[in-house]
């Protein structure tokens, strides 16, 4: 298994995520958390641009990244890739455990029991994560870091001011049904964070957990984030 910053990256022969440089691809996808430009890749990987995108296609061709288009003031468009929210890496839906682990050992280090605690210290951690989700808008930025964590997000586009997000996979499933309250706690502030450095305005209304095996989470934004995406829709 090869472990990204934001999901898991299981393996099985005949996957397209088995070949090396795929594989680094897609992790490096995750750990930034953002979408990424063929040549900012290709440094990462010290690869040349062209033989990147031939590995880029062919995941976007399995369904695991996106390509969008950025114009320039000067120059032709280029291409931006990113995890694509339908991504099933491994044939099965995304695990984040490797990012779990890590928070929560933060967690037990601080010393925090309640699941007001847990929330409080996810939040820090949200605002951590805030800067690593690039430019666009504060709702692509949000919905950016959802996706790279594995969460699948699905965007359901309210009234006014409101956006609600249905979260189809839960990354932390296995966890979640041992301790829901402590691991939906966590996940709790780690949206209010992202919110408090993404768009302050915007506030978390609803944090509607749900049955992991079957996910279907809900998140619920209020404010300026949710106007703009209802703008765009």
């Amino acid at each position: 298994m090869c472990e990204a910053g934001g999901v898991d990256v299981p393996t099985r022969p005949g996957d397209p995520l088995a070949q090396p440089t795929r594989a680094k691809l897609f992790s490096v996808l995750g750990e930034l958390r953002r979408p990424a430009s063929t040549e900012e890749l290709a440094d990462r990987l010290a690869m040349h641009p062209n033989g990147v995108r031939l590995h880029l296609e062919r995941l976007q061709a399995a369904g695991l990244v996106t390509r969008g288009r950025e114009r320039r003031a000067r120059g032709r468009p280029r291409d931006l890739w990113g995890i694509s929210p339908d991504a099933q890496p491994g044939g099965d839906p995304p695990t984040a455990y490797a990012d779990l682990g890590r928070w929560l050992v933060r967690v037990l280090a601080a010393g925090k029991t309640t699941v007001r605690d847990v929330e409080a210290v996810g939040r820090q951690i949200g605002r951590e994560l805030a800067p690593d989700a690039g430019g666009g808008s504060p709702e692509q930025r949000l919905h950016g870091v959802l996706v790279a964590l594995g969460f699948q997000p699905q965007r359901e586009t309210g009234s006014g001011d409101r956006l609600t997000y249905c979260l189809r996979n839960c990354p932390y499933r296995d966890v979640v049904r041992e301790r829901q309250p402590v691991i939906c706690g966590l996940h709790r502030g780690m949206t209010r964070g992202l919110l408090d450095e993404i768009d302050p305005a915007t506030r978390l209304s609803k944090f509607e957990p749900k049955d992991p095996d079957t996910a279907g989470c809900l998140i619920v934004v209020r404010g300026p984030l949710a106007a703009e995406r209802g703008r765009c829709a």
